[in-house]
């Protein structure tokens, strides 16, 4: 099986600012902006908070309700209205569907999402960010594949309930693709109670990457079992052996500013599976 370190959500290139971590320690991840999106912000929801009202008040006013949001990865089932058979799933296409492809990941392979989040505080004007508190990497989701779509090749008449995604509203591409999740997630050859896809239902250690005293989000704290071994290949994007460093605890990354998808393949590094169940069903 392989993981992917998939980076979704609003960041200081998409969306101009990072994802808000609430006073509970949940979090929600901001969809990008996308013009061409039937969705809007206005129509989203997390909680009882308005998604579009939510985006009006972090980035000041650039975007509000009225403006398209790119709702993918697509895997909380109340953030929207559903029709029957929905699952979750995930879009991609461009350069990082064409990584994707060439580390050949398919059904049984798992998305791990993480984004960059913020501390935030309700306070007389809307919702802020908390001014001395900085942003982190963190994981706040994850699908495993249980099929694999084409979306040009894709019948007309087939899965009704997908045509409202984003994905489906982009101009032809041969590589755009649609990644449906699993109904229970499978590790080690067993099916947990888990769902095949999710997000956490907060943010706290074992879900942040970035170091506790780092100071840029990017440098992360992974377990031991992310180390690059010796004829064995590294976490996608970073071959390097200098982004690497460790100790007798944890090992040290300085993750790629640029790039959506780092594939690990966990048959070179079967110690990051004892990690991931823990991260899934603790």
């Amino acid at each position: 099986m392989r993981i992917i370190l998939s980076r979704k959500g609003f960041d200081s290139g998409a969306g101009g600012c990072p994802s808000p971590l609430f006073p509970d320690g949940t979090c929600y991840a901001l969809p990008i902006p996308d013009p061409q999106s039937r969705i809007t912000y206005g129509e989203l929801h997390h909680g009882q908070t308005n998604i579009g009202e939510l985006v009006r008040d972090l980035t000041g006013g650039t975007y509000g309700p009225e403006h398209g949001a790119h709702l993918d990865p697509d895997i909380q089932p109340h953030a929207y209205p559903r029709q029957a058979g929905w699952r979750p799933l995930l879009g991609q296409t461009h350069a990082a569907q064409g990584h994707l492809r060439k580390q050949n990941v398919d059904v049984g392979d798992l998305f791990l999402f993480f984004g960059l989040f913020r501390p935030v505080a309700h306070t007389g004007n809307g919702w802020r960010f908390i001014k001395q508190a900085p942003a982190r990497h963190a994981l706040w989701g994850w699908l495993q594949i249980d099929k694999v779509v084409k979306v040009d090749t894709l019948n007309p008449a087939a899965l009704p309930w997908v045509r409202y995604h984003p994905h489906l509203q982009m101009a032809a591409d041969k590589n755009n693709t649609l990644y449906i999740a699993t109904e229970r997630l499978h590790l080690n050859g067993r099916q947990l109670a888990a769902p095949g896809a999710g997000s956490f239902a907060r943010l706290g250690d074992r879900q942040q990457l970035t170091a506790p005293d780092a100071k840029s989000p990017t440098c992360w704290r992974l377990p031991l079992g992310f180390f690059p071994a010796l004829g064995k290949v590294p976490l996608s994007y970073h071959h390097r052996r200098d982004r690497w460093r460790k100790d007798k605890n944890y090992c040290y990354l300085t993750s790629a500013a640029r790039g959506q998808e780092f594939v690990l393949d966990t048959a070179q590094y079967p110690e990051v599976l004892g990690w991931l169940q823990a991260l899934l069903t603790t």
